[in-house]
């Protein structure tokens, strides 16, 4: 395997005092080595800071006032010195392989400068499984990412060059960050998918980005929405416009079963304008 793959591994942190840790370990166990660990902290108040300088010293760490994860993420991007980035949420593990394995696919498939992997999930400690619906994909699969974030920050190593042309996380978004993201990286490029478990993707935790207050659809719209302004093909546009149209439906009728009628006619208006 060519060693000349050098990696720069980001990790944002914001509060993970008590993960923080099997994180940083599950990335100095890999049996490829990176060539840098970057840790953001995004202005935790936990105490991190003084917990991963003294316990790993090799690793480069950032501190920023609280300014959500996308800024973390893109800060220790833009400070990363090597052509490839692998994301790690501060809160999920990697299995020992996971580079390895990335790299010797990408090494096998040169023409590919994005790849992401199955995982498994752990929720308050107990194994779940994935349903159907969460089902993961390679090559152009800009169409079966339209419905829901079907890839997983901590999974992915990719080209820091593509970053370039699709935009870089938005900072603006607290929620559905990397669902916005992934979309405009898989409208530009194919995607290499490696159907193993390579990393764990623990969940559970009140404080959760996930666990949004009334539902994630109303932040996937946005995003959806935000995609229509962007350079995609015409087919690409008619797939946004339908999926924008299905879930409006979906959030319409929601809302007009529990009587919220302002957000239930703007969505009907919505969705009338998409229609002609």
């Amino acid at each position: 395997m060519n060693k000349n793959c050098q990696i720069s591994v980001v990790i944002p942190t914001y509060n993970r005092r008590r993960w923080i840790g099997r994180a940083i370990r599950s990335v100095l166990e890999q049996t490829y080595t990176p060539a840098e660990i970057i840790v953001v902290d995004d202005g935790s108040s936990d105490g991190s800071m003084e917990y991963i300088l003294e316990n790993f010293p090799l690793v480069n760490f950032i501190k920023q006032s609280n300014q959500g994860v996308s800024s973390a993420r893109n800060k220790g991007i833009r400070l990363s010195s090597s052509k490839w980035i692998a994301l790690l949420d501060s809160d999920d593990e990697w299995y020992p392989e996971k580079l390895e394995k990335q790299v010797k696919a990408i090494q096998e498939k040169p023409d590919h400068k994005f790849c992401h992997t199955e995982e498994i999930w752990v929720r308050n400690g107990v194994r779940v499984n994935q349903m159907k619906k969460h089902q993961k994909y390679g090559g152009h699969i800009f169409e079966k990412c339209l419905d829901m974030c079907r890839i997983s920050p901590s999974s992915v190593l990719f080209q820091k060059s593509i970053l370039d042309k699709t935009g870089w996380f938005d900072k603006e978004l607290r929620v559905c960050e990397d669902y916005d993201l992934w979309l405009r990286v898989t409208a530009r490029y194919p995607t290499l998918y490696l159907d193993e478990p390579l990393i764990i993707k623990y969940g559970g935790y009140k404080d959760q980005l996930s666990n949004v207050k009334g539902g994630i659809e109303s932040y996937r719209i946005n995003v959806l929405e935000k995609l229509m302004l962007i350079d995609l093909t015409t087919d690409q546009k008619r797939l946004v416009r339908e999926m924008l149209i299905q879930k409006l439906s979906i959030y319409a009728k929601g809302a007009q079963n529990r009587g919220r009628h302002s957000i239930y006619e703007k969505s009907i208006k919505r969705i009338n304008e998409l229609s002609t």
